[in-house]
């Protein structure tokens, strides 16, 4: 307490500091009364310690900082004070009123007042950013740095300089423009009604006419299937076929009706009753008196199997403990038989080596069945391009073959009777090409039932 008085005595009484809030009278501060208290005891300490007077000389002096930028006894007498040489004369202040004028005719703009109110009128500097100052890892790339001019200094080249150093110089060709200003006189003539066709290859012309196009991937111009949109028909098919021809195409047309004919067979076969399998008198009869037996002869005759279990149950082996040297012995007889296992690869392996010859000959065989292999693959992936895919839930079934039989054929055109229908034929087209999934057409399902009602008219004739 008193100590703090002292400080603020001293304070006060120095010629050159000016207090700019002063609350409270020196002289009453310290004349007032000393209260006696124990500060042996830490609890004393804040609650009887008087410290208004240094906070206020604290406030006091950033309050100074804050509006002077500084203690004002620090301060010179010119930037404190100014000299008073009265009103200015009437010469200059027309002059100024008529920049005041231009001024205001200009319509400057000037600040609002609620702007000013928000700026920041502290002169204080604000306090020096320590981490804008910081570098990660900077220890690192100094001792990266100086460890680079060490080796500098003794002639040493880094190996990415070298890659660097290495490296084929590239010939870089100057880029053309894109587009020409239209006020360049080089550019070339170009006359829109003559009768000379613009190259279209040009990249400026296809940029200002808007037909450049956009990459085509090339994926996108593989066909999904190598078979031709119009698959011409068979010489059999012809309204004047050669009779060898046309016999071949009945013969064809007669195996695929008879594949269908087989599979029918063979999901009637799989949904035929077997006659043997139906139930008889007898055979019911014994269904019926199944379960029905005395059940005391079966009682007795499990007696003594039970009584057997349970004797078989209650006898418990005992394994008799083995000794130290039947361990040994077993261990012994293991390391022998590992040995003798090593020692027979061992040996296979060198007479592998007078087998070199029937090893050389399986290996050829087996590269000739792995290329033999490989052929049927992409025999097979040829083949599968011209199958269509699975692109639906629906399999895509074959068209029916269009051909007439011997006594069906026209001597001419005019006695030629249409078969089979070209929207369909396309659609079956598609189909087979990949283009389009298989599709069936869809079946009108009736929501509600069609309701029945006898007119007036009916029920009279009825």
């Amino acid at each position: 307490m008193a100590s703090a008085r002292r400080l603020k005595r001293v304070v006060a009484s120095q010629p050159g500091f000016l207090n700019l809030k002063s609350t409270s009278d020196p002289s009453d501060l310290i004349s007032s009364r000393r209260k006696r208290v124990n500060k042996n005891k830490k609890k004393n300490w804040n609650k009887h310690s008087d410290i208004n007077d240094v906070e206020e000389f604290l406030e006091d002096v950033r309050h100074q900082e804050r509006t002077t930028g500084g203690l004002l006894s620090e301060r010179s007498d010119d930037s404190l004070f100014f000299l008073d040489v009265g009103q200015p004369k009437k010469a200059e202040q027309k002059v100024s009123e008529a920049v005041e004028g231009k001024k205001r005719k200009g319509k400057t703009s000037r600040p609002l007042r609620i702007d000013l109110i928000l700026q920041h009128d502290s002169l204080v500097p604000p306090p020096k950013d320590v981490l804008a100052y910081q570098q990660p890892n900077a220890k690192k790339l100094r001792r990266i740095a100086q460890k680079a001019e060490q080796l500098a200094a003794k002639g040493v080249v880094p190996r990415r300089q070298k890659q660097l150093l290495n490296r084929r110089p590239v010939q870089r060709t100057v880029k053309k423009a894109v587009t020409e200003s239209n006020n360049n006189p080089d550019r070339e003539y170009y006359d829109i009604w003559g009768q000379e066709s613009k190259n279209t290859a040009d990249r400026w012309y296809l940029q200002q006419t808007g037909k450049k196009l956009v990459k085509r991937p090339e994926r996108l111009n593989e066909k999904p299937s190598v078979l031709p949109a119009v698959e011409v028909i068979a010489p059999g098919g012809s309204y004047n076929p050669e009779f060898l021809s046309h016999q071949a195409l009945l013969q064809e047309a007669h195996e695929v009706e008879v594949k269908k004919k087989k599979e029918e067979d063979k999901v009637e076969r799989q949904l035929a009753v077997d006659r043997g399998d139906t139930a008889t008198e007898e055979t019911t009869l014994r269904e019926q008196v199944e379960g029905l037996v005395d059940e005391e002869n079966e009682q007795e005759e499990a007696a003594p199997n039970e009584e057997e279990e349970d004797v078989a149950v209650g006898a418990i082996t005992v394994v008799e403990k083995k000794t130290e040297r039947q361990r040994k012995r077993e261990k012994a007889d293991k390391i022998k038989e590992q040995q003798r296992l090593a020692d027979r690869r061992q040996t296979e392996h060198r007479q592998q080596l007078f087998q070199l010859r029937s090893i050389k000959a399986s290996i050829k065989q087996q590269d000739q069945k792995t290329k033999v292999r490989q052929e049927q693959r992409k025999a097979k992936q040829e083949a599968q391009k011209a199958q269509p895919r699975r692109l639906g839930k629906l399999k895509f079934q074959a068209q029916d073959l269009e051909v007439q039989l011997s006594d069906e054929l026209a001597g001419s055109l005019r006695q030629l009777k249409p078969e089979g229908s070209v929207v369909k034929d396309r659609f079956k087209s598609l189909q087979k090409r990949n283009l389009i999934e298989p599709r069936e057409r869809a079946k009108f399902k009736r929501r509600h039932k069609l309701k029945y009602v006898e007119k007036r008219a009916f029920r009279e004739i009825t």
